[in-house]
């Protein structure tokens, strides 16, 4: 299998959070590499970056999705630029990427 550089990772996606409306009971999974095709969800694409090699010398995976459960039936807004310090909500981070 190729692997995906783990470079400049997670890549930014975008620069505004997505709107989802949630199910109650439903389990969500979101991106955190910025790879995926279906942002901001996860589509397994962080299965194919290069492993990184731990103290122990086994390969780690550098990123995996996050998943959570919607308790209610609401519009929520999931980061897209992947600098969030409230994963997988938006805190307004990508206003700094903006101004970069």
């Amino acid at each position: 299998m190729d692997f995906i550089p783990n470079e400049g990772l997670p890549k930014v996606a975008a620069t505004e959070p997505a709107c989802i409306n949630t199910e109650p009971g439903k389990i969500y999974a979101w991106c955190t590499c910025g790879l995926s095709e279906k942002q901001p969800l996860c589509d397994g694409t962080h299965k194919k970056i290069q492993p990184e090699i731990n103290a122990a010398g086994e390969a780690v995976m550098p990123y995996r999705s996050l998943k959570f459960q919607a308790e209610t039936a609401e519009e929520v807004w999931l980061c897209q630029c992947k600098q969030t310090k409230t994963p997988p909500f938006c805190d307004g981070s990508h206003n700094k990427l903006k101004q970069q």
